[in-house]
């Protein structure tokens, strides 16, 4: 399927919908629903052009692999979704699948998000990742691009979820907070402690390093509530280290308790606030730390 044609198809049942209106409604009717019909037809963008930045509403409920125009919209509209990086598959000759692109989407995705909102605590509930990616028929024409966006499980964002420019400190905090939270989750073994020993020490140690490297990065950091974070997670870094060495399961679980709860996301509210960074924890968050 060209864009193209897929363009212009849906050109003309958005004219459509407009002239049938006219015979079903009276006259000031008419003319709002042809304004409404014509900002409509007048947003309308191919897929494959979206920018960072773009707010966006879909035209369908089409997958992603099956969209092709969608209707840009000003931020302060209700939209559904706002583009927040995109990049190109460059490595690949020939289409490498729909699992394939899928994969390398939901590795680089994360990434481009957190460069366009670092805080994560500012976006709104129930904000997820989503990308439109190439599929067979528009790579063969040369489409190599991937758009990552931002969107809502239910309901519609308003306002961009860009963050306000940040400074040296706030940035140094979030990417060091982020790697701790990203060695911990992206590490997870699947089953118990006791089925996997080895693999949860992995996780440790993955921990481990990137709260050293956190710890070293808030000492440049001069301000007394991020001191006393500091202070925490260098304690926390040792019983993760603790937690890595662990000869058995009673020993590695004994290291865990205090290692789990010394990252614990409430206990970094006061730094946050004094670094004027978002304070309220994701509610996914807290519920894993609630239990």
């Amino acid at each position: 399927m060209s864009l193209g044609a897929t363009s212009r198809s849906l050109r003309g049942i958005s004219v459509v919908v407009a002239l049938l209106a006219i015979g079903a409604a009276g006259c000031a009717d008419v003319v709002d629903s042809a304004k409404d019909g014509a900002k409509k037809v007048a947003r309308q963008r191919s897929v494959f052009s979206l920018s960072t930045g773009d707010c966006y509403n879909p035209n369908s409920k089409a997958a992603a692999s099956e969209e092709f125009a969608i209707e840009v919209v000003p931020c302060k509209e209700p939209h559904e979704g706002q583009v927040v990086g995109e990049f190109t598959i460059d490595d690949e000759k020939s289409f490498p699948g729909a699992d394939a692109v899928a994969v390398i989407a939901d590795e680089r995705c994360p990434a481009e998000a957190q460069k366009f909102a670092p805080d994560t605590w500012a976006l709104p509930t129930g904000a997820e990742v989503f990308y439109y990616h190439p599929t067979k028929e528009s790579w063969a024409t040369g489409d190599r691009s991937v758009s990552c966006a931002y969107t809502k499980e239910s309901g519609k964002l308003t306002g961009s979820l860009k963050n306000a420019p940040l400074d040296a400190d706030q940035l140094a905090y979030l990417k060091g907070s982020t790697a701790v939270y990203d060695a911990l989750w992206e590490n997870q073994p699947e089953g118990e402690v006791e089925d996997d020993l080895p693999g949860y020490k992995a996780q440790a140690k993955a921990v481990a390093a990137a709260l050293d490297t956190h710890v070293q990065a808030l000492r440049n950091i001069e301000q007394p509530e991020t001191g006393k974070l500091r202070a925490q997670l260098e304690k926390a870094a040792g019983e993760w280290k603790k937690a890595a060495s662990a000869g058995d399961s009673d020993t590695f679980y004994l290291a865990y308790d205090g290692a789990f709860t010394g990252i614990d996301p409430n206990k970094s509210i006061a730094a946050r606030k004094e670094l004027k960074l978002a304070t309220t924890v994701p509610a996914d968050e807290a519920e894993v730390w609630a239990g």
